[in-house]
């Protein structure tokens, strides 16, 4: 039970996955600390508010942040950016590459392959209705007369 979990959790992709969870969560939580920090107060100062009311309108007394709301979409806007521009493009531009030179098939085909072929063929020998007794697999010979 424990090897089977730990060959699931050792495999390449999903440890991968694991450190791209933690690294995006982790700039994640920079970029919002940039944008918390820099463009809210910038936002709210263009919303001309005065104290606690700077980036919000009330109606009915019930206030509305619509600084946090631009915050956000910033936010997304910046780590969609950086990820696209330094996860995604890299990516593509690296399988277009290996796409366009892409190594010739081997000569000659490799040895577990050849070992399985081999094998079809001496079991579709055994199988064949015209195999005779006593005949030996891959050899085709028409049964003794009767």
């Amino acid at each position: 039970m424990f090897q089977g979990f730990k060959d699931f959790i050792m495999r390449g992709n999903v440890v991968d996955l694991a450190v791209g969870v933690v690294i995006g969560a982790a700039f994640t939580g920079v970029v919002t600390g940039f944008t918390n920090g820099f463009i809210k107060p910038l936002i709210q100062l263009m919303g001309g508010g005065k104290g606690l009311e700077k980036g919000t309108f009330k109606i009915n007394g019930v206030p509305f942040d619509w600084a946090t709301f631009i915050n956000s979409l910033i936010t997304f806007l910046i780590t969609a950016a950086v990820l696209y521009f330094f996860v995604v493009l890299p990516l593509n531009i690296l399988a277009e590459r290996r796409r366009r030179g892409e190594e010739p098939p081997p000569k000659a085909p490799a040895e577990d392959i050849v070992l399985l072929t081999q094998i079809r063929d001496a079991l579709v020998a055994q199988s064949s209705p015209t195999r005779g007794y006593g005949d030996t697999p891959g050899r085709h010979q028409q049964e003794p007369p009767r």
